[in-house]
């Protein structure tokens, strides 16, 4: 495992830093080309093998589909709501890379895509025209369709990215594990995931990240060329859609090869502010307050009905075709997303707490797609209610239109019309570069979480969704694309099961660290009282707590100081048998670190980094010249602490390195207590 707190720290993965996984990216790519192939050449067997393997899944699977997404949004909450959620994803010195506004901005653009407009109208519009029960038409359906959009796309499939992005987010930032799905199963299957069974997982993963972005860039396709032909006179057609496909393709890879910083971020921003101005159009251009009304009554549905409406699997009536092309496929496309967006959530993510990943991943994205899904849908719905029978029926029966005939009925429909185009083409891009940034990072190995793959893999990979785009849509366009999602998120549903317990297994560990740190707190204390004179340590306090050193002087401490204090502990140990290393140093990268390897058992490591900090506006004499001081803070395995060690005597410099290392020694007695009364567990690897 590598060391959490290493001092490198990059964003961008050079060439020598990133190589290929044979395994995982040639076979991912082999399988998919040679599917692509197939499909495209046997277009008929092709369209009818993956009807029948729909069907199949849809009845024997069906349950799972439902009972697994409600288990992960559970287990995410109670995650969120428990002790374990002040836990950082990353080391406990992190903070956040992005501000609130940018990091809701990216999750929402890669998490949503063009799939948010295509289905704004045309799912409320079904399930008010052809419910899965009862009579289409009435009051009633309208707010049973409006239930039925909120489910399928409110906090339930959110449930699925938090799960992934939570659990790669603790392994990768705060452990210092790769940034990929085999890593989230460390605390389960250990080392073991360095060989097939974590290639097996990261193969499903992929298989699953293509296939669920290929179908979202798939329907995206479809409404865009309706566009064109809306607007230019361009013919729908299979050849148009490849040549869409292509360019989408290129600005895809542009933008991802400029990595996250400049190319996603901006994208995001810019696709946020453009969908938040559509929306608003629609609201004060339209019933107003009938909207708003109807957003307040839609929301009280969802929340009052939800879990009748996440576990009704219509088993005394059910509606075979209904289910396969939304509720299940809806599950098993935010399940096909789920090492995408989650893996692209957790990259944007170090730093925050669980609670506030949570919290943000369920909130800020609900918060806007029940209001932009109230707004457009029921704007749609009244429009079928007052009479538009043709509106109803063009958006059934040719999903691409609906948008476009819809904005037929607003104020200036040229201008809007224009505005949804360049808003489907940002979210292409938008989905397109981040999928293919995860893609890449899937299939390397990295330095580190902080780096990604270099941007020709990005580029290879935004070409090869393209190919598996066309190949689905020639196969049987909107149908195929359905068919195809639901077959490929069944392994990775199952794989998240087990991705939710390793995660609460190494949780379980996490809490084991903080009891043995507050167990052995008395002991620390009281040797410490016993060992220092009243007089010179209220004194000592003082002059450290009025002391603002400069970085010279830190350096200086940490030669004089802290690095006799480590080579006393290290004699000590070494003398009682333990393997003792000490590294880093002073210059431009400042640091001293204290390991101690302990065999089988978790590793002990101990360092102290300089932190620059402003200085305080009440200091006295010559401090006021200088802006900054420095303070010299602990670091553990687990992140930073903080207190400033500046000040302290060689004694008690060893005593704190002996306080943390006895706190190690009764977490590993507890974990092992623990095991011990667990069956089962036993000898089980499990050590992060």
């Amino acid at each position: 495992m590598h060391n959490a707190n290493s001092p490198a720290d990059g964003s961008k993965a050079t060439p020598e830093e990133a190589h290929i996984k044979p395994l995982i990216f040639y076979g991912s790519v082999i399988g998919i080309v040679v599917f692509s192939l197939w499909t495209m050449l046997f277009t008929e067997t092709a369209n009818r093998l993956i009807n029948a393997a729909l069907t199949w899944i849809s009845s024997g699977f069906g349950w799972f589909y439902f009972l697994a997404v409600v288990i992960y949004l559970v287990f995410v909450i109670v995650v969120a709501v428990s002790r374990f959620g002040n836990i950082k994803l990353g080391p406990d010195h992190s903070e956040p890379e992005f501000n609130t506004i940018s990091w809701a901005a990216m999750l929402f653009a890669a998490g949503i895509g063009i799939d948010l407009i295509f289905y704004c109208i045309v799912e409320p519009v079904t399930q008010f025209t052809q419910p899965p029960i009862g009579e289409g038409g009435t009051v009633e359906a309208a707010r049973h369709a409006m239930e039925l959009t909120f489910l399928h796309w409110g906090i339930s499939g959110w449930g699925v990215y938090t799960l992934v992005g939570m659990a790669l987010g603790f392994f990768s930032y705060r452990h210092g594990l790769p940034l990929t799905i085999r890593s989230s199963l460390y605390a389960l299957f250990g080392k073991r995931i360095d060989g097939p069974l974590g290639d097996t997982v990261d193969v499903a993963a992929v298989l699953g990240t293509v296939f669920g972005v290929a179908v979202s860039l798939g329907i995206g396709i479809i409404q865009l060329n309706f566009g064109l032909a809306y607007m230019f006179g361009v013919p729908e057609s299979i050849a148009i859609q490849a040549a869409l496909a292509v360019l989408i393709v290129v600005f895809s890879a542009i933008s991802a090869a400029t990595g996250v910083e400049r190319g996603i971020r901006r994208l995001s921003e810019f696709n946020m502010l453009l969908a938040v101005l559509l929306m608003l159009f629609v609201l004060f251009t339209g019933q107003t307050r009938f909207l708003l009304d109807a957003f307040v009554t839609n929301v009280g549905d969802y929340f009052q009905n939800f879990i009748g409406l996440s576990l009704d699997t219509y088993a005394f009536d059910r509606p075979s075709s209904w289910l396969n092309a939304w509720t299940l496929f809806f599950w098993a496309w935010w399940i096909a997303w789920g090492p995408f967006v989650g893996m692209f959530l957790a990259r944007i993510s170090r730093g925050r707490t669980i609670r506030s990943f949570v919290a943000g991943t369920l909130i800020l994205p609900f918060t806007f797609i029940a209001a932009w899904m109230a707004i457009m849908g029921n704007s749609a719905i009244d429009m079928v209610m007052s009479g538009a029978a043709e509106f109803g029926q063009a958006a059934v029966q040719n999903p691409g239109s609906a948008i476009y005939k819809f904005l037929e009925e607003a104020p200036w429909t040229w201008l809007t019309t224009i505005l949804v185009t360049i808003l489907s083409i940002v979210f292409f891009v938008t989905s397109g570069d981040s999928s293919a940034l995860v893609l890449s990072n899937l299939t390397c190995r990295l330095k580190d979480p902080n780096h990604d793959a270099p941007p020709w893999i990005r580029i290879v990979w935004a070409a090869i969704i393209g190919v598996l785009t066309v190949a689905l849509l020639m196969a049987g366009g909107l149908v195929a694309l359905q068919g195809a999602v639901v077959i490929m998120g069944l392994p990775f549903a199952a794989v998240l099961i087990m991705v939710m317990l390793s995660l609460l297994r190494a949780l379980r560990l996490e809490g084991l660290k903080r009891d043995s740190m507050q167990d052995s707190l008395s002991g620390h204390l009281s040797a410490r009282t016993l060992s220092r004179d009243p007089t010179s340590n209220w004194t000592q306090r003082l002059g450290r707590a009025v002391s603002f050193p400069t970085r010279a002087q830190v350096e200086r401490f940490v030669e004089q100081t802290i690095g006799p204090a480590f080579e006393s502990v290290k004699e000590q140990l070494e003398q009682e048998g333990y393997p003792v290393k000490i590294s880093g140093g002073t210059g431009d990268q400042l640091y001293l670190a204290l390991d101690v390897t302990l065999t089988d058992e978790v590793d002990f490591n101990y360092q102290v980094w300089p932190r620059k900090c402003a200085m305080p506006a009440f200091t006295l004499r010559t401090e006021k010249s200088r802006a900054h001081y420095c303070r010299l803070e602990p670091r553990l395995r687990e992140g930073g602490l903080t207190y400033d060690l500046m000040g302290y005597t060689k004694d008690q410099v060893i005593g704190d390195v002996v306080d943390h290392f006895e706190a190690h020694l009764q977490y590993l007695h507890m974990r092992r207590e623990q095991q011990a009364r667990t069956p089962g567990e036993e000898g089980q690897p499990g050590a992060v």
